[in-house]
């Protein structure tokens, strides 16, 4: 009775929390699937059901192109980012002595709005920008180099820096639960410092890696400032597409449509990913 009465006491204090964060999510999620079986002709909305933009959607082959660059960018990004993050995280948790100050460290970009990072970077990459610069002036180049920016380089670079942060503290934390008796354990044993990492401390943090993988991944396929600064027509992703139809081609239901099939392709690539890396992780203990 008493463990019914805490359960019960705890899922009435969470209950008003729980309806509206279920509501903030499951009310645009629905108006999204109601728009995307509906057509737009400019100002006039039928609310006939329809498949049309499904299959305008799928038939379109700028979409597939975008749909499938948008997720080898976020995976790129993901990619260097966690393998970047990880000996920041490693050495924080395991061989710094302040480690207070070096997560205080991490914060700093966050100081500074997410716009002016971008446009730092803009700065930093362009044809007459800081990189070009100090190449021209070691005499490194003869001339400005043009493929720095507006490509897909430039996107993958400035999101891997701006979502650094969001990759070092999750493995930062699982790098922390580690009980160090199992390393000694493992040294005892004679495993070395390579092998001791392989066979102890990485299998103990795929599930931090994992979660660094998806708080990355999921955000950057749909993000469209960055592609829109930088990236060029050669960065262009799905967002960018999404965010035309909703502003200037005045197309909500289209708009509805494409990014409920975003939505749906970077729920599969997650699902197969966590799937991978936790079978992985089996295999590597």
């Amino acid at each position: 009775m008493i463990f019914r009465s805490e359960a019960s006491r705890g899922y009435t204090l969470s209950a008003p929390a729980t309806a509206y964060v279920g509501f903030l999510v499951a009310a645009p999620l629905v108006i999204l699937v109601a728009y995307s079986f509906w057509t737009q002709s400019y100002v006039t909305l039928d609310k006939t059901p329809t498949l049309k933009n499904y299959r305008d959607a799928f038939a379109d082959p700028l979409v597939r192109h975008l749909m499938l660059r948008s997720i080898w960018i976020a995976g790129a990004v993901t990619a260097v980012t966690v393998a970047l993050a990880y000996p920041i995280a490693y050495f924080i948790a395991m061989k710094a002595r302040k480690k207070t100050i070096w997560l205080l460290l991490i914060t700093i970009p966050f100081w500074s709005s997410y716009l002016l990072r971008v446009f730092a970077w803009k700065l930093i990459l362009g044809f007459n920008g800081v990189m070009n610069s100090a190449l021209l002036m070691l005499g490194l180049i003869d001339e400005p180099l043009d493929f720095l920016l507006y490509n897909e380089f430039a996107v993958v670079l400035t999101l891997a820096h701006a979502w650094a942060p969001f990759a070092i503290l999750p493995i930062y934390v699982s790098l922390q639960k580690i009980d160090p008796s199992l390393l000694e354990a493992a040294t005892d044993l004679g495993n070395g410092p390579i092998r001791r990492f392989m066979r102890v401390t990485l299998p103990l943090t795929i599930p931090g890696i994992i979660a660094a993988c998806l708080i990355i991944f999921i955000p950057t396929v749909g993000d469209y400032v960055t592609p829109a600064l930088v990236g060029g027509s050669d960065g262009k992703m799905i967002a960018n597409l999404i965010q035309v139809q909703f502003g200037a081609a005045n197309n909500w239901p289209l708009g509805a449509t494409l990014s409920l099939i975003a939505m749906l392709s970077v729920g599969f690539v997650a699902i197969v990913f966590v799937l991978t890396a936790t079978r992985l992780g089996r295999r590597i203990k």
